[in-house]
């Protein structure tokens, strides 16, 4: 299985398919890492917030593939903002995952009511350990369209990824707009919602019965058909398994309009509201 690779604005490419491990505690981290690699998975996100990057490290070295093989996320964590503790947090990230460098770096949540609302100092972090080599790309996730134009307006720098909440039932379409505006691209974060009942949607699960695939199948082709990197996240190896056979079949035009008409704009959204979001981790 050769999964599909995006293009991003820094003369890399990535993964249009991964692995998330958001809620995949460490104890479980190397097992559903590894089982993921065996399956064919290439791409990892994981973050500092997660908890789970040792475990996720473990499962590199015991996978024996190749670096160049891999595509590795991790993320800042919101306590980690001042730049001088960003660029540190990234050199233990890496003490952890056991690597040299990550492929892309991204800064987890703006939280625009901490830090005196600077989250452009940080993103300079991020330029600068770019530039050591300490990161192949850098990004952000959670940034809204006015976040996205103030880094941009004071660096000159577009990130390469914007990671967000997108799913039929927020399809996020205003930040999507502004965020390939910018001309970065969009990974598309919980793409299944978050038990919002997208799985058990009757449009959903029609277009499921009518393409012989599961619900989940279903709303990982959408994301990808709009061209957002998405990385599920399972402990089970056969969802695992399951989520990964995407690439044998595609939504037609009506399909695609069935699902979209599911979006119920801002009472859809599941996660926090990145405008308002200010957890700091002690």
């Amino acid at each position: 299985m050769t999964i599909p690779r995006i293009d991003l604005n820094d003369q890399t490419s990535i993964p249009q398919f991964g692995l998330g491990v958001w809620q995949v505690p460490q104890a479980d981290a190397e097992r559903v890492v590894s089982d993921a690699f065996e399956i064919g998975y290439r791409h990892v996100d994981t973050a500092q917030m997660y908890g789970n990057e040792e475990g996720v490290g473990a499962a590199i070295a015991r996978s024996g593939l190749s670096r160049d093989d891999l595509y590795v996320t991790t993320k800042l964590n919101n306590n980690r903002h001042a730049p001088a503790a960003a660029k540190d947090s990234l050199r233990v990230s890496l003490e952890k995952l056991g690597l040299e460098r990550v492929d892309l770096f991204l800064i987890h949540w703006p939280v625009p009511t901490q830090y005196d609302g600077d989250f452009v100092s940080t993103w300079e972090a991020l330029l600068e350990l770019r530039a050591a080599g300490l990161t192949t790309s850098v990004g952000v996730s959670n940034f809204q369209p006015d976040h996205l134009d103030r880094i941009v307006a004071a660096t000159g720098v577009v990130p390469a990824v914007n990671q967000v909440e997108a799913h039929p039932y927020f399809a996020n379409e205003a930040v999507r707009s502004a965020t390939t505006g910018h001309g970065a691209h969009v990974q598309a974060w919980s793409p299944l919602g978050q038990g919002g009942g997208e799985l058990s949607d009757p449009a959903v699960t029609a277009l499921a019965e009518r393409h012989g695939k599961t619900p989940a199948q279903v709303l990982l082709r959408w994301a990808l058909d709009r061209g957002d990197i998405v990385f599920p996240k399972s402990l089970s190896r056969a969802r695992l398994a399951e989520n990964f056979e995407v690439f044998d079949f595609a939504l037609s035009a009506d399909d695609i309009a069935a699902l979209a008409a599911l979006d119920k704009g801002e009472a859809g959204r599941q996660g926090p509201n990145p405008d308002v979001f200010d957890w700091i981790p002690a």
